[in-house]
């Protein structure tokens, strides 16, 4: 396969500042790598993170390319790997993880202390072409599209594994707070677990959404909203999907003792936490990571079986600037994705 020596990629050159699309080198692979020729690329929210930080992520090359949803053809690999030129994968979050960790060791790699991950310490998928490492790479069945494909690689897996972490269940009631893209796949998830799935946002737009998507009551958040909940029965299980923590008087007025709280969204802010409420009511709070590697083999092959709803935007490289505004300032529907042939 003819290659070409050059790509264009979307850089982080400067903490803060807009990304910079230009032409490099493309990446060759090494050992145990394979290098995609990617069709698309998902935007998301955590790229906005890193784009506002006020310094590179910890042990980033400089510049950065960011990204970690593509999707793209194997076109070259590196020595000791096994799949065929032409194979259609996924760049997920993990770059690579340490492999000999207690959390990489049972299963849960997506907790290794030591991991890499596209787009924040090593170069990701906002770029025509992108390094991963064999043994991390998703197989994309047939059935996905590519542009529905792409943002399964982070924000799918990551609302999948929220709601394993939820343990719904028939007659349970659970609340998934935030209804842009991620939480919109978590209502989806939600559902099929035959749990009563509430919807709760700031936004109408996004809660009619939601209600679309099969949630049976949907509130705006507001005072009232913990009562409102509680009027139904109270939450068994609460999913945030929302970036921020304002939503935590919220939170602790509307779980039920036993219930479980999962922090889905990216929160640097704290919240206030008595521990003595803890005590009297046995709530279990935790979080999830995006998805381990069997989670990802295991919700691909749930997507082939369930048309995930979800409003998939497709924008040109060099639009990136404008589409990260519009996700900072809430202007998504469902998920944008990045088209390489546009």
């Amino acid at each position: 396969m003819t290659m070409s020596e050059m790509m264009w990629a979307a850089q982080l050159v400067e903490p803060g500042k807009p990304l910079q699309v230009t032409r490099i080198p493309v990446p060759r692979p090494g050992p145990g790598e394979l290098l995609l020729k990617l069709a698309v690329s998902g935007i998301c929210h955590t790229d906005l993170h890193v784009l506002e930080g006020k310094a590179f992520p910890p042990g980033s090359p400089q510049p950065l390319t960011l990204g970690h949803e593509g999707i793209g053809e194997v076109v070259e690999a590196g020595p000791g790997t096994r799949t065929p030129l032409g194979a259609r994968l996924g760049a997920p979050w993990l770059h690579d993880v340490c492999g000999r960790c207690r959390s990489c060791l049972t299963g849960w790699e997506s907790f290794c202390a030591d991991q890499r991950a596209h787009g924040f310490n090593a170069n990701g998928s906002f770029a025509e072409y992108v390094i991963v490492q064999e043994g991390l790479a998703a197989v994309v069945p047939d059935a996905i599209a590519s542009p529905l494909a792409a943002p399964l690689m982070c924000a799918g897996v990551t609302a999948y594994g929220g709601v394993l972490k939820a343990e719904l269940a028939p007659g349970k009631l659970a609340v998934v707070i935030g209804c842009g893209g991620l939480g919109q796949y978590g209502i989806q998830v939600a559902k099929l677990t035959g749990a009563t799935v509430v919807a709760v946002d700031t936004n109408p737009a996004k809660l009619k959404e939601a209600k679309a998507l099969g949630a049976e009551e949907c509130f705006i958040a507001d005072g009232t909203t913990a009562e409102k909940i509680k009027a139904l029965g109270g939450a068994d299980a609460v999913l945030n999907f929302a970036p921020s923590n304002r939503i935590w008087p919220m939170v602790t007025g509307m779980v039920n003792n036993l219930g479980t709280i999962v922090s889905i969204a990216m929160v640097a802010e704290p919240v206030p936490l008595v521990l003595e409420w803890l005590t009297y009511n046995g709530v279990k709070i935790t979080g999830t990571s995006v998805g381990t590697r069997q989670q990802m083999q295991d919700f691909l092959a749930l997507a082939t079986r369930h048309d995930f709803r979800i409003n998939i935007e497709t924008v040109p490289l060099k639009d990136i600037n404008s589409a990260m505004h519009r996700l900072a300032r809430g202007d998504v529907r469902g998920r944008l994705v990045i088209d390489f042939a546009a």
